[in-house]
C-alpha cells in the first residue's frame, strides 16, 4: 500500500497544477495551506488519480528536520489512520491486550526518535519515510508481545533491562533475544522441529498459538498441540540455570 500511495515523486498533474504549486515555495508556505494541499493530494490517490506528493514530504522535513511541533501534529493527524491500519494488520496485534491508539503512539514516537534531522536526507521520498514509518508501526506491536512471552521464560527484572537497552530501531538487531550466541544456545535446548517453530513463531515473529497453528496444521494436528509445545518448552527453558545465567550476565 505504501508503494501504491506514494509511487513516484513528484506527480503532477497538468501544466496549471504545476504553476500553480510553484507560486509559494514550499519551505516558505504557510503550515495550513501546505496541509490543504496534504489533503486534498491524498484524496486524488484515493480516487485513483495523478497525486504529487511533495508538500506531504515538506511536512515531514519540518517535522524532523525543523523539530516543528506545529508539523509534527500536523503530521500525526494525517497519518494517524493509516498507521492505524498498519497496525491492525500486524499479525501479533490481537494478541497484544493493547489498543490500537497505544502502538499508534508507540510507532510514531519510535519513527521520531529514530530519524533525527541529520538523518533525514537518508529518506529522500515520501516512500522511504512511510515504508520507515510502517516497519515502526509494525515493529512496536511485535516488541509487545515478545515482550510479555518473553517474561515467561526470564525474571521479570532481567525482561525490563532488556528492554530498556534498546535505544532506536537500528539497534534492534543487536536486541539481546537475537543474538547469534543466544539463539545458538537455545537451538541446542529444543527438541524437535515442532518445539523451534513454536519458539521462532512466538518469539520472534510474536504470533499466537492459533495463528501458529494457522501457519503450520501441517506440524500441527490442533491448537492445543502448539499449547502444549510452548508450555512445554517454557517450563524446560525456564528451569535451565545456564540459560538464567547467560541472561543475568548479559549475554
Amino acid at each position: 500500500m505504501v508503494q501504491q500511495m506514494i509511487g513516484h515523486q513528484p506527480t503532477v498533474t497538468g501544466n496549471m497544477r504545476s504553476a500553480q504549486s510553484y507560486e509559494v515555495p514550499l519551505t516558505h508556505m504557510e503550515l495550513s495551506v501546505l496541509m490543504k494541499h496534504c489533503a486534498v493530494e491524498s484524496e486524488r490517490f484515493y480516487r485513483g488519480q495523478q497525486h504529487d506528493t511533495r508538500y506531504s514530504y515538506e511536512l515531514f522535513r519540518r517535522a524532523l528536520v525543523e523539530r516543528n511541533e506545529a508539523a509534527w501534529e500536523q503530521l500525526y493527524h494525517h497519518y494517524n489512520n493509516l498507521v492505524e491500519g498498519w497496525v491492525r494488520r500486524s499479525s501479533a496485534f490481537t494478541s497484544s491486550g493493547e489498543s490500537s491508539e497505544y502502538f499508534v503512539v508507540g510507532a510514531f514516537m519510535k519513527f521520531w526518535r529514530a530519524i533525527t534531522p541529520d538523518r533525514f536526507d537518508s529518506f529522500p521520498t515520501l516512500a522511504s519515510l512511510l515504508h520507515y514509518l510502517q516497519m515502526c508501526a509494525t515493529s512496536v506491536v511485535i516488541d509487545s508481545v515478545r515482550a510479555q512471552s518473553w517474561a515467561e521464560i526470564v525474571p521479570e527484572d532481567v525482561a525490563r533491562a532488556e528492554m530498556l537497552s534498546q535505544h532506536s530501531p537500528d539497534e534492534e538487531a543487536m536486541h539481546r533475544v537475537q543474538r547469534e550466541e543466544f539463539w545458538q544456545f537455545i537451538d541446542t535446548q529444543l527438541q524437535s522441529e515442532m518445539e523451534r517453530v513454536v519458539v521462532y513463531c512466538s518469539f520472534v515473529l510474536g504470533l499466537t498459538p492459533r495463528a501458529i497453528f494457522s501457519r503450520r496444521s501441517d506440524l500441527f494436528s490442533s491448537v492445543n498441540d502448539v499449547y502444549n509445545v510452548k508450555r512445554n518448552v517454557l517450563g524446560r527453558l525456564g528451569r535451565n540455570a545456564q540459560l538464567r545465567q547467560m541472561m543475568g550476565a548479559g549475554v
